[in-house]
């Protein structure tokens, strides 16, 4: 039997769609949540940006409340917490609150991007001052807010004191690697976007891997994009809102989501598109067969533990229907 008996589980980002807002994308996100939670998924993280015209999750705490309330047992999480922007504090408050309401199902995860540019992390934190290389230093305060009461004067996070609230690694490089494994503790790869260093993180982590009170043995999940639909055309139309989006966001151009574009691929500069190519590389494009494919080829290659399913779509029924594709291509890969 496959590896692929291994969970799937969603990123999700509120895209805001072109000519939509907020109010909507986040009832959309909501909506694929209480869908994933039927089709099988094993949790929904949203991810921190800010200062993106596309993206409604910046206040990620608030979002997961949102989506915890409005499902029953899918684990909600956040993939991630930008911990530079935020006190370890003020993060162990929050997810605190979130377990005490929702226990059992709240995951944290955390990265040392900034989620935004310079001038809106400088509105976030009023100082770049920090450190970046502090990050573990950060990750472990911020987990020692966690722990059971202290004897003592000592600074408690109520919520979050004794909570065992998961806390996970994020990263699309080889720093992140290096602190999950020196923490014990589970990695998330951004290979959805950012492969260059995927295969050498992956050996990174695993090599250097110290068990922890968390975590026994190394738990990599990848990012992974899936744009499934009952045809390869139509498929390959849908990504194109996705590459689109990439296009204008490396650009300088950030906007929100934009409809599909038939050809978009082919009107790109060469060098553009394969630059693109590249970033995207972690994906599947075409039909439910070609899909299931993609999917075990990457799960052969990588060994993941997880994957974390990510499909940008414009229309929203549409992008329900990629992601109850990939859910009934596990299932079928299960049972090969």
């Amino acid at each position: 039997m496959l590896r692929a008996m291994i969970p799937f589980s969603i990123l999700d980002l509120a895209p805001i769609a072109q000519g939509s807002d907020a109010a909507q994308a986040l009832r959309r996100s909501r909506d694929l949540a209480q869908h994933a939670e039927r089709w099988g998924y094993q949790r929904f993280w949203l991810a921190e940006h800010h200062g993106m015209p596309g993206i409604a999750s910046a206040a990620t705490s608030v979002v997961m409340g949102y989506v915890a309330e409005g499902t029953r047992s899918i684990r909600v999480g956040a993939g991630g917490i930008m911990l530079p922007n935020h006190a370890p504090l003020v993060i162990a408050e929050q997810f605190g609150t979130l377990e005490s309401l929702y226990p059992g199902r709240i995951d944290l995860g955390l990265g040392r991007a900034p989620g935004s540019d310079q001038a809106t992390a400088r509105a976030l934190r009023r100082t770049l001052l920090s450190d970046p290389d502090q990050f573990p230093q950060d990750v472990l305060e911020l987990m020692s807010y966690f722990d059971p009461p202290a004897s003592g004067p000592a600074v408690r996070a109520v919520p979050g004191q004794g909570l065992k609230v998961p806390v996970w690694i994020l990263g699309s490089s080889l720093f992140g690697a290096q602190a999950a494994a020196a923490l014990g503790l589970p990695y998330a790869f951004a290979s959805h976007f950012a492969p260059a260093q995927m295969m050498q993180a992956i050996e990174v982590y695993r090599r250097n891997f110290r068990p922890s009170a968390q975590l026994q043995r190394p738990y990599l999940m990848l990012g992974f994009n899936v744009f499934a639909a009952d045809s390869e055309a139509e498929a390959r139309l849908l990504a194109s809102s996705l590459q689109q989006a990439f296009v204008n966001l490396h650009t300088g151009r950030p906007a929100q989501l934009p409809p599909p574009q038939a050809g978009f691929l082919q009107q790109l500069p060469a060098s553009a598109r394969l630059t693109l190519e590249h970033a995207l590389s972690c994906s599947a494009i075409g039909d439910p067969d070609q899909v299931r494919a993609a999917l075990r080829a990457f799960i052969e290659r990588t060994a993941a533990d997880e994957l974390m399913i990510t499909s940008q779509v414009f229309d929203h029924a549409a992008r329900l229907h990629s992601f109850e594709i990939a859910a009934q291509c596990r299932q079928a890969l299960a049972a090969a």
